[in-house]
């Protein structure tokens, strides 16, 4: 695995550095952050902490029992990506980290009796995209602990912290504007208006988009409602809701414990109106792994997701390093 003392292994100009470890409550505010080594940049939008409610009411359509009941949240303010990591920069991160660490995990001389052989070197086996496009377009296919690895690499690489959002940061950023939950879109209820806002199946033609091709919700985030489904760090738990709001729940999102189901948020370009709600939670499933061929299957990569993505968070209230070390330190659950 990965070394245990994250040292920052970044070369980033000390202004950018500086400025962006210098924000305060008084002059937060948006940034693009520089992927050195590279040409890639990825702009953060900042996002004010407040309250508001989650979860939707019986009488909204489309509405499952998992998004009851409708409970306040307080979130704390964040960093949240403007638009979905796109393969542009996911790439630059699997082209070398994810051989880097299985080379740790598999060292030359290690006992690879028991070990298929496709395990050890993940690079995908074929064309995650299928064919659907890569420059401009999001990142798709892959775990939500390859989606966590990345932010160790965007760590090593900026040497700020930047992880997967909370369901409840998802859908508080989704809303925009809308904190008292009212509205199934952060744009309002009606679904004609989707096409200005989201690609999804009415409109995608069978696969998905460039980002930003859409409108933005209030706070200038894009493709929140479709194109592709996000990452979030819960555990999917149905019941999960019910346990904040009696206060029987530690923490206002569900650490991981096990490999399924994990919670996505947005709905994709083959979903319908109803599952790109603010309020919609989708459970990841063993299904989207059917067509891997290995054993055990792979860590880093889906089969049968191309509708499944990500982008990243950043907390303004920086974590200890103890934090950032076991966040980062996860370790892959087995799927066999």
């Amino acid at each position: 695995m990965r070394p245990k003392h994250y040292l920052p292994l970044f070369a980033l100009t000390i202004g950018v550095v500086a400025s962006a470890l210098a924000q305060t409550p008084s002059d937060f505010k948006s940034y693009t952050q520089i992927i050195t080594g590279s040409n890639q940049t990825y702009p953060m939008v900042a996002i004010a902490g407040g309250k508001g409610l989650m979860g939707s009411t019986p009488d909204q359509k489309g509405h499952k029992t998992d998004e009851s009941p409708q409970h306040s949240v307080t979130i704390e303010p964040f960093w949240m990506g403007r638009y979905e990591v796109t393969w542009d920069i996911y790439d630059l991160y699997t082209t070398k980290n994810i051989e880097k660490e299985m080379a740790v995990r598999y060292p030359a001389g290690a006992d690879l009796s028991k070990t298929d052989a496709t395990v050890r070197p993940s690079p995908s086996y074929v064309d995650m995209s299928f064919g659907m496009g890569r420059a401009g377009y999001p990142a798709i296919n892959m775990t939500q602990y390859a989606a966590i690895k990345f932010c160790a690499w965007l760590y090593d690489k900026t040497g700020l912290f930047y992880r997967l959002p909370t369901e409840a940061e998802w859908e508080y950023a989704c809303r925009g504007n809308d904190k008292n939950a009212t509205l199934a879109y952060s744009f309002g209820n009606d679904t004609k208006l989707l096409d200005q806002y989201a690609v999804y199946k009415g409109n995608s033609d069978g696969s998905y988009k460039k980002i930003g091709t859409k409108k933005p919700n209030a706070f200038g985030l894009y493709d929140m409602h479709g194109n592709v489904m996000e990452w979030t760090q819960d555990q999917y738990v149905e019941a999960y809701y019910k346990q904040v709001a009696s206060g029987n729940a530690k923490e206002l999102y569900a650490p991981t414990t096990a490999l399924y189901p994990h919670s996505v948020r947005g709905g994709s370009w083959d979903d319908d109106p109803e599952t790109l709600r603010s309020a919609a939670r989708t459970p990841s499933a063993p299904a989207w792994k059917m067509l891997d061929p290995q054993s055990p299957k792979s860590d880093w990569w889906l089969t049968s997701a191309s509708f499944v993505g990500f982008r990243v968070v950043r907390p303004l209230k920086a974590p200890t390093q103890e934090e950032i070390r076991a966040y980062y330190d996860v370790k892959p659950i087995k799927d066999y």
